[in-house]
């Protein structure tokens, strides 16, 4: 029973955020204002212009749906047990003041299609990385490399005390840098991904000089221009049909009756359309991705083409370098590791889950909780559902044999 509170030590201990947080009184001790958030990553090179960044984004949102944990494993290499890390919050949980666990990690692989390597840097340790190797990572952060050295980097990275980004220098031991394992199809200067955005550039330049409100027109006038004095008429004779479709309410101008007009702004075959669509089809298949997976309609066969040959590259690109930068020999030694774990059952459809349920529990792969909990219905308190059985087998007595009446089977023997 919750003990009543008196109104004194209520009002002693009443807060309310609009009356305590006034932002006059405190807006210098807050920090930097901006209008917009300033820790967002940003295209580079054209590709925030460019139909490319949807693609990024799906390839980025899909490797975050996967979970990253700071795991310990057995002697086998096959995962025992959860450890409840410093790290292993910043990849379940929170990895910043500002992300999410799931969304560092997208931040972490549209930074790496833009730029071609990202850092992952650990902002806030427990203890002192200069002097120690065994330290906990409270806080990560995405950092763009600017500058490489034998040994060390200069990353700039978003500094949440100043509200504002920081160029500092670290040592590679400590910082994780992801290089894109698609790095010859979409960071090449000459790649498929990168002549796409060319053309694609090319067309933009196309459309807004074709809708660009221009005329166009060649007049041609009843006289020869080869003196000066006739240059200068005819320049004359421009800028006054200029004049009258300028200021005329309707753009109506007239001319004279010897003189000759051609509008030049038709369309003009080329085939800039036709080489972009061949670049688009050969990039999806380099990506390992269709048009039927960015409009969610792809089958099971194709998805798991994706996830192998897209989604299991760029992951696994992440947790090695996150292992060999973060873990100490020391912990490897004692079976910890960073692993990546994807949920089989998102891809299922409702009507194959029971056969599949089926199978599995009753080749003893999974328990009846397990499973019950992948549909997202509560475990149940029967002891029974938590065993690696199959229930459609009698379960053996306390001497291994069956439930059957011995005595009784004796008796039948003895008729």
């Amino acid at each position: 029973m919750q003990m009543e509170i008196s109104l004194g030590s209520r009002i002693k201990h009443a807060w309310n955020a609009f009356r305590d947080n006034n932002p006059i009184r405190y807006y210098r001790q807050i920090g930097n204002g901006s209008s917009y958030r300033p820790d967002r990553v940003r295209m580079t090179r054209g590709n925030s212009q460019s139909i490319v960044t949807p693609i990024y984004n799906r390839i980025a949102l899909d490797v975050s749906l996967n979970d990253i944990q700071h795991v310990r494993l057995d002697n086998d290499g096959r995962y025992l047990s959860t450890v409840g890390s410093l790290l292993n919050n910043c990849l379940t949980l929170e990895a910043n003041i500002d992300q999410t666990a799931r969304a560092f990690i997208q931040d972490v692989v549209i930074s790496m299609f833009d730029e071609g390597s990202v850092a992952i840097v650990p902002t806030d340790t427990d203890d002192n990385p200069e002097f120690t190797s065994s330290y906990g990572i409270e806080k990560l952060r995405t950092g763009k490399i600017v500058e490489w050295y034998p040994q060390h980097i200069k990353v700039q990275v978003y500094n949440e005390n100043l509200g504002r980004k920081a160029e500092i220098v670290l040592p590679k031991s400590m910082v994780a840098i992801i290089e894109n394992p698609l790095y010859a199809v979409i960071n090449e200067p000459n790649s498929t991904m990168q002549r796409l955005i060319r053309k694609l550039n090319l067309l933009d330049v196309v459309d807004e000089q074709s809708s660009s409100g221009k005329l166009d027109l060649i007049v041609q006038l009843p006289y020869v221009i080869r003196t000066e004095a006739r240059r200068v008429q005819a320049e004359n004779r421009r800028k006054d049909i200029e004049n009258q479709l300028s200021g005329s309410k309707y753009g109506i101008a007239y001319t004279d009756g010897t003189e000759r007009i051609t509008q030049l702004n038709r369309s003009v075959e080329n085939n800039l359309m036709t080489q972009i669509e061949y670049l688009t089809r050969m990039l999806y298949s380099q990506l390992g991705i269709t048009q039927s997976i960015l409009d969610g309609t792809a089958d099971d066969k194709t998805m798991l083409n994706y996830h192998s040959r897209t989604i299991e590259p760029i992951l696994s690109a992440i947790v090695d370098e996150m292992k060999r930068k973060f873990l100490t020999k020391t912990a490897r030694t004692q079976h910890q590791s960073i692993e990546f774990y994807r949920d089989p059952f998102k891809l299922v459809p409702v009507n194959d889950l029971a056969e599949i349920a089926d199978k599995l529990t009753r080749n003893e792969i999974v328990s009846t909780n397990e499973i019950r909990q992948t549909i997202g219905m509560k475990p149940s308190d029967d002891p029974s559902a938590d065993e690696l059985r199959n229930k459609n087998l009698s379960r053996p007595n306390e001497t291994g044999k069956n439930s059957f009446d011995i005595g009784n089977l004796k008796k039948i023997n003895d008729k």
